[in-house]
């Protein structure tokens, strides 16, 4: 026999039930979500034709790391849906790898140009239709060591502002391509210098130098003054704040990773309400 609080919590089951069956198909019907960058985007290098690979394919922290594109997909404000076309140990441009050297040899790591390049084709129709809406853009390792030039590393030095320039000029291009397929970039603050352990991360290479904060801090604000300058539309985020590394002294832990996720998200959700009304 029902009663009157039985008929109720049924009610409020089915009523609960039906939500949560709505929110399932919305979110099956979300719009991809696109990564590029370097380590802290994916945690793997990548693998070419017969299976070469830079530093022999490691993954970062031999797996046990939580990278912002599985961050992104576990995130519950998420679809799931991601196209993934980082690679660990990326620059902005093409470069062979010169770790441990003397020589440099390749393949080596694919620039964010083409990064893009596939990123965007996995996402549009055979009739040009793109289906993604936003693309998050993670800086890579641009100026940070001397394995990031595509040079032997004992002919490199700290970047110069041309230099910087330059890598940033690709930054502003992708951008803008992606905003001309009706994508939305979004661009974070780099984590403050003092976060990171460089000297850690220097060590462990036994790299003959690493970015000073001086070359680093120019970098950073050199950036994001070009990108809000060039590419007013973008979404700019400071997903890095209270950044903590991992033992490594430079990759994000996981409750990092996850904050950054979640910023990203409520970002995109923001974004969305206002792109509506």
């Amino acid at each position: 026999m029902f009663t009157v609080n039985t008929l109720k919590t049924l009610i409020f089951g089915l009523g609960l039930s039906l939500c949560a069956h709505a929110s399932a198909a919305t979110k099956s019907d979300e719009a991809p979500l696109l990564l590029i960058g370097a380590s802290f985007a994916n945690a793997k290098m990548p693998y070419f034709d017969n299976l070469e690979t830079p530093l022999n394919g490691i993954a970062i922290n031999s797996g046990k790391y939580l990278s912002l594109g599985n961050a992104l997909i576990r995130e519950p404000r998420l679809s799931g849906h991601l196209i993934n076309e980082g690679q660990a140990g990326a620059t902005t441009f093409d470069r062979l790898t010169c770790f441990p050297g003397p020589e440099c040899v390749g393949p080596g790591w694919e620039g964010y140009e083409k990064l893009f390049t596939k990123a965007l084709s996995r996402v549009t129709s055979f009739s040009g239709e793109v289906s993604a809406e936003y693309i998050v853009i993670i800086r890579g390792n641009d100026c940070n060591h001397p394995d990031a030039f595509g040079i032997p590393m004992a002919e490199t030095s700290e970047c110069t502002i041309e230099q910087m320039n330059s890598y940033i000029d690709t930054f502003v291009s992708v951008a803008n391509r992606a905003l001309d397929a009706g994508i939305t970039p979004i661009f974070s603050k780099a984590p403050e210098y003092d976060a990171i352990d460089w000297e850690t991360l220097r060590s462990r290479f036994n790299w003959p130098w690493i970015i000073s904060k001086e070359n680093y801090e120019t970098f950073s604000e050199l950036r994001l003054n070009r990108l809000h300058a060039e590419v007013p539309d973008a979404i700019f985020l400071d997903i890095w704040k209270g950044f903590e590394p991992m033992s490594d002294g430079l990759h994000p832990n996981r409750k990092t990773m996850q904050r950054a996720a979640k910023r990203i998200a409520k970002a995109i959700k923001t974004h969305r309400k206002q792109s509506m009304k």
